[in-house]
């Protein structure tokens, strides 16, 4: 989708919107952006991203939010870097990094071939700081708030794990996998497999099925486009 698309688009009868979503923003602060420009109350994401991570949104509107599910279900590809030698309690730079361990004794190889383990189908334990409700409750309140939370392990599939481990303590990745994979759970696993600890320290979702992140439109792009669209039918009426 372009900017020139925008200018047409009726968004109550449906649109699906690529947004490269910034970093520190919620999946929420841009459905809420995109909802006060269109204008119109039935806008959504198909598929959440933290704040902390960057790229792929898709958003529906109108008529095209009964998408949302089919878009969810399909396959994600990611790219980021994990940093080895700690871990943190929320797996990810939310919290502050703990228990620091060498990481002198691991070669390139060694690192490289710990992916294998996490390829195909495995069980994966979402992390607590996760928006997974127990009881009607978010998990990552509970942990917030003290409480010992256990949640069961869940079913995935990592179809392609790849990584480059020319920086340390910086390993780069990329990541095709199912829905319901948590990347910060992967990084975690990945330092314990290791045995040295390991935190996500940037994420950047680049695919969702056959949309990309290079047909994505920033928010700063689509904002200007719906300006443009507005003052022209100003224009046109006056």
């Amino acid at each position: 989708m372009t900017t020139e698309d925008l200018q047409t688009i009726d968004f109550a009868e449906g649109a699906v919107l690529l947004i490269d979503k910034p970093l520190d923003w919620t999946s929420f602060d841009a459905v809420r952006k995109i909802r006060n420009l269109v204008r119109i109350k039935k806008v959504g994401h198909a598929g959440t991203l933290d704040p902390l991570a960057s790229g792929l949104l898709i958003v529906c509107t109108g008529k095209f939010t009964k998408k949302i599910n089919e878009y969810m279900a399909q396959e994600k590809e990611y790219t980021g870097t994990f940093t080895l030698g700690a871990t943190t309690p929320t797996y990810d730079l939310e919290s502050e990094p703990v228990n620091m361990q060498p990481i002198d004794h691991l070669s390139v190889d060694e690192i490289k071939n710990a992916t294998a383990r996490f390829l195909g189908e495995i069980d994966q334990v979402p992390p607590i700081h996760s928006a997974i409700k127990i009881d009607g409750k978010r998990v990552y309140e509970l942990a917030r708030k003290g409480v010992d939370v256990k949640l069961e392990p869940r079913k995935i599939t990592i179809k392609e794990f790849e990584v480059d481990a020319s920086a340390l303590p910086i390993v780069s990745f990329r990541v095709v996998c199912t829905t319901g994979t948590y990347i910060r759970s992967l990084a975690n696993d990945f330092g314990a497999a290791l045995g040295c600890g390991a935190y996500l320290s940037s994420l950047r979702r680049a695919r969702i099925g056959s949309f990309t992140v290079a047909d994505a439109l920033t928010m700063e792009d689509f904002e200007t486009a719906m300006r443009e669209r507005k003052a022209r039918a100003a224009s046109e009426q006056s």
